[in-house]
């Protein structure tokens, strides 16, 4: 299944790899914090490592380590504006639990 963004989603990836000055695309992973107990991850990639999985969607490529893919494996990421609060959302059909503030999942 891999991960997908919306236009949306890429627009903004396009944008910051710009504002930045470059990059090959960004990296989702997840980490084990929060109240619920993992956490996305998102950051600029430079240089593809040897075990990252490469997958691309709207023309972003996007990179995730084989440990986390477990987690975000049909993950949808969108960028959406609400109010004041702009930010990725992500549509993970893994997801059984978040906690209240939206910070973090459990699968």
């Amino acid at each position: 299944m891999g991960v997908r963004l919306t236009e949306k989603a890429a627009e903004h990836v396009f944008d910051y790899l710009d504002n930045r000055g470059g990059g090959i695309g960004i990296r989702l992973a997840v980490k084990t914090t929060g109240c619920s107990g993992l956490m996305y991850v998102l950051e600029p990639v430079d240089h593809e490592q040897t075990e990252d999985l490469k997958f691309t969607s709207q023309g972003v490529d996007v990179y995730v380590d084989p440990k986390s893919l477990v987690y975000v494996d049909g993950t949808e990421m969108d960028y959406v504006k609400q109010g004041l609060n702009e930010g990725f959302e992500f549509k993970n059909p893994n997801v059984q639990g978040e906690c209240g503030c939206g910070e973090s999942f459990t699968v």
